[in-house]
């Protein structure tokens, strides 16, 4: 009996992308590809980083729904519930981050949702570095982010907090090359 090889196998990147975007999944990670990807959720959360580049609050709220969920603490404590509490969270956040270089390193998206991973990287006024690799769930209502959930692993972050030098291990994972 021979061995049976999938004709998946047998196919180049172009078709594997092709078929993946018939099939409703878009994805963009420079691990997969170095053609440019069809996306029209990757945009809009782009800009959602480049306004908390800039600290710009309202420029990051433009793009969630008025009732948005998010869920940024790996399930350790309560959702923020509404752009308000949102707003009121990040008003808190901005004042003790003195720069952050938040980036991704892989998405996919399928319908109305996009997976992500990445790192939160950024300097507090009080002069420590933290660098928090995560993954994470947004959905969308139309160009709105209504949910958003965040997976991380909390110890690092208070680790990195108080101050503990960043692992070798965590360099390398954050050094990564960004999705483009």
């Amino acid at each position: 009996m021979s061995p049976h090889v999938s004709p998946l196998f047998s196919l180049d990147r172009r078709t594997l992308l092709a078929a993946a975007g018939a099939a409703g999944v878009v994805a963009a990670s420079p691990a997969l590809s170095q053609e440019p990807a069809m996306s029209r959720l990757y945009p809009i959360f782009m800009a959602v980083i480049e306004a908390w580049h800039h600290q710009d609050i309202e420029g990051v709220l433009v793009h969630v729904t008025d009732d948005i969920i998010w869920r940024n603490s790996s399930g350790y404590a309560p959702a923020i519930r509404g752009k308000d509490a949102m707003r009121k969270a990040l008003q808190g956040m901005a004042p003790i981050i003195k720069t952050n270089k938040w980036r991704l390193f892989d998405y996919a998206e399928n319908n109305d949702r996009m997976f992500m991973e990445g790192v939160d990287e950024f300097w507090l006024t009080t002069g420590e570095h933290v660098a928090i690799p995560y993954a994470g769930t947004l959905e969308f209502r139309g160009p709105l982010i209504c949910e958003w959930r965040e997976y991380f692993d909390g110890r690092i972050s208070a680790a990195m907090k108080a101050g503990q030098p960043m692992t070798a291990e965590l360099q390398e994972m954050i050094s990564r090359p960004v999705a483009r």
